[in-house]
């Protein structure tokens, strides 16, 4: 199969050389074998052109402008389509040759082909599954990835090393109410201390008035007792 370019060689418009000698350096580039075809000098090339572009393809003037691709007698199409195809990595499919191995196109060609093969699977697999309901499910699959996650997790892991940050967290949760107990006890043997304090200075207090008394009672009765002798 030959991919035919139909061109203008003589064409006055400098986009539309441009376009030309982007798709011609880009087969060449690819190593694809092409042949040009001049619609300037060669009115047959120009009508041929014309006939086999697809009525949907065509301007709204209803004459395509070169560069037109075409593989053989099958219509490729025209720059535009030929610039998002190569964006694409899909220019191989695009003018309908296979895409050499190794190329991108290729490699991602077979990428799409195994995601399709393991969906395929995957949808016969489900679907032969789903009317069975005699299989029972390993209890490590059930609650979806939970037992799984922690099975991986605590694989190679002694029991008692995992149980170790509970003790340990028991041990502290102790040692805090144990603290907490002992300044509970400190802060009441403080109060008792307190009203000890308190009642010892009453008694003094107590004892030193009493005292006071006694002392102006007797020398209270002593000044009587001088006022009567007189």
């Amino acid at each position: 199969m030959v991919i035919k370019v139909f061109l203008a060689t003589s064409s006055g418009s400098t986009a539309i050389k441009k376009k030309q000698q982007d798709v011609v350096a880009f087969l060449e580039a690819l190593k694809v074998e092409y042949a040009q075809l001049d619609i300037a000098c060669n009115e047959q090339n120009r009508m041929w052109m014309r006939q086999n572009v697809p009525e949907e393809k065509k301007p709204s003037n209803g004459i395509p402008l070169p560069p037109q691709i075409f593989n053989e007698e099958s219509y490729c199409g025209d720059y535009e389509t030929f610039f998002d195809a190569k964006e694409d990595n899909a220019v191989y499919s695009f003018l309908g040759l296979a895409a050499p191995p190794g190329s991108k196109e290729a490699m991602q060609a077979d990428e799409g082909q195994h995601i399709v093969e393991n969906g395929t699977h995957a949808d016969e697999s489900n679907e032969e599954g789903a009317g069975d309901d005699s299989i029972e499910v390993p209890e490590g699959d059930r609650n979806g990835d939970a037992h799984g996650g922690e099975a991986e997790e605590g694989e190679g892991v002694d029991a008692d090393e995992l149980a170790e940050p509970v003790e340990n967290e028991a041990t502290e949760g102790d040692e805090e109410v144990e603290e907490t107990g002992h300044a509970e006890e400190d802060g009441e043997q403080e109060e008792e201390d307190l009203q000890s304090e308190e009642e010892e200075e009453l008694r003094q207090l107590e004892d030193e008035e009493e005292a006071d008394v006694e002392e102006e009672g007797e020398e209270f009765l002593e000044e009587t007792r001088e006022e009567v002798a007189e």
